[in-house]
């Protein structure tokens, strides 16, 4: 009995090791399948491809081919090629790094129920390729493409079609425009800037936009309008509210008649192309109707209170939310732009685009000057000497760091055309090198406590800020000052 017992016992002990040998076989059998590999396992041409389409977080697109492609939802939908393109480039040359021959638990991989799963139709063939997990050990991606096998990739796809619809849209584009001969404002402002290289109106060889104004070009400030278009050129156009616009929707977003409309006419490269021809870009811009007609209708009521003189505390706030819109020439998408970008476009009449300098001219180009302060006259002279520049008040040299910085400070808080009704606080006559202006006379009027009234020529320009006016009054004094210290100590 007991060596029966001890027989059974054995035998057991025997079926446990025959089992074990067996499943270590299967396991060195299952081994030998997952290696490592540099094969290409898919090779496309896109231009063969007539259909695509992937499911990924319980969306789908899909887009076919016919001569362009389509989004197959909507036609009217403006694809872009190069997008879909650069989709279809993952599969042009699909290489992998690790294969798992004939893998039996697919979910293992999550590919019993794939993250994405992409659809690539030819004409004579379908691929599916279904997306897994990641491995974090690897860092590669697992994949199949219905041969049974699973892959790791080490270029994923799923960075390129983790996507939105938005992300497949063909935007208009702003063209680069380094050099811009026009610019026509129509709506809000109705005039236009023209680009004259031969300056012959102004003291400044850097003023090349003028505005037409009767018989006279009045002059530009070349950053200023630079600026501006660098605005456009930097606006970002991926923000779409509707790419198939009706003419409902057009008067929805007030671009039916718009606020302001920018017309550039420019030329692309560097224009050194004699036959390069002038191309034009034309921009719409509004705010939202509902939205502009509350804001006017709240700034008129803050208007009449100031005028009754009633206690305006109880104001809204002023950083209003701005909802504003912006269409290419006749495209049939409309953006909505920033708040920030909408104010910067607007900022387009002649007061913002102009000098806001009294002044501008190089003070190096400055040969004299001759000024009224107080009834009395003085005379500032540039002469040469050991081949520089060097200014005088009658026979001393003198500093003139703060008197130039003073004058370049003369700028306008806000332009007018108002004729002066005070006492004149200072009055220079400029003699700069230029045949085109040779002269220019400033007077400097009090206007107020904290402003004074800056004539130019006999006309009045705009109001400055006081205390600029008192800096330029000290640098004279400080002048003549200093010179009758010299000559009480001689």
């Amino acid at each position: 009995m007991k060596r029966s017992k001890r027989l059974s016992v054995l035998l057991g002990v025997l079926a446990v090791c025959c089992i074990l040998t067996l499943s270590v076989s299967k396991y060195e059998e299952r081994k030998e399948k997952i290696k490592n590999s540099d094969e290409i396992i898919m090779e496309l041409n896109s231009e063969d491809v007539t259909e695509l389409s992937w499911e990924y977080e319980s969306e789908t697109f899909a887009f076919h081919k016919d001569e362009n492609w389509l989004y197959d939802e909507d036609e009217h939908f403006p694809v872009n090629e190069e997008k879909v393109n650069q989709l279809l480039k993952n599969f042009e040359s699909f290489g992998v790094s690790f294969i798992i021959e004939d893998a039996d638990d697919l979910s293992q991989y999550g590919l019993s129920d794939p993250l994405c799963t992409i659809h690539i139709g030819l004409k004579e063939e379908t691929h599916e390729i279904s997306l897994g997990n990641y491995s974090e050990m690897d860092e590669e991606r697992y994949v199949s493409i219905g041969d049974g096998n699973v892959y790791l990739v080490q270029d994923d796809p799923l960075d390129s079609f983790d996507i939105e619809l938005s992300d497949m849209i063909q935007h208009d584009e702003i063209p680069a425009m380094d050099s811009v001969s026009e610019i026509q404002f129509a709506g809000s402002e109705n005039y236009k800037a023209i680009y004259k290289e031969n300056n012959e109106v102004t003291y400044s060889t850097e003023d090349v936009y003028f505005v037409k104004e009767g018989s006279d070009e009045l002059p530009l400030d070349t950053g200023n309008i630079e600026n501006y278009v660098e605005t456009i050129s930097e606006l970002n156009l991926t923000n779409y509210v509707s790419y198939d616009v009706t003419d409902e929707e057009l008067k929805s977003y007030g671009l039916d008649s718009p606020e302001l409309s920018v017309t550039l006419q420019y030329r692309a490269g560097d224009g050194e192309d004699e036959e390069e021809k002038e191309e034009t870009v034309v921009l719409h811009i509004s705010r939202d109707p509902v939205e502009k007609e509350k804001a006017e209708s709240e700034a008129a009521k803050s208007s009449d209170r100031d005028k009754s003189g009633k206690d305006t505390e109880t104001d809204t706030d002023t950083d209003e939310e701005i909802t504003a819109y912006l269409r290419v020439g006749e495209s049939k998408i409309i953006y909505q732009i920033s708040g920030p970008d909408y104010e910067d476009l607007m900022a387009a009449s002649y007061n913002a685009l102009r000098h806001q300098e009294v002044i501008w001219a190089d003070f190096e180009d400055i040969s004299g000057v001759k000024i009224s302060l107080e009834g009395a006259e003085y005379e500032l002279i540039v002469k040469e000497k050991n081949k520089e520049s060097i200014w005088y008040y009658q026979d001393d040299e003198i500093e003139t760091d703060d008197f130039r910085n003073a004058l370049n400070s003369l700028s306008a808080s806000e332009f007018t055309e108002e004729e002066p009704t005070d006492k004149e606080e200072i009055s220079l006559t400029l003699q700069i090198d230029s045949e085109n202006q040779p002269e220019v006379e400033i007077d400097l009027y009090r206007y107020d406590g904290n402003k004074c009234l800056a004539v130019v020529d006999g006309e009045p320009v705009s109001l400055v800020n006081r205390g600029y006016v008192v800096d330029l009054i000290e640098a004279v004094n400080a002048i003549v000052l200093n010179y009758v210290n010299n000559f009480m100590g001689r």
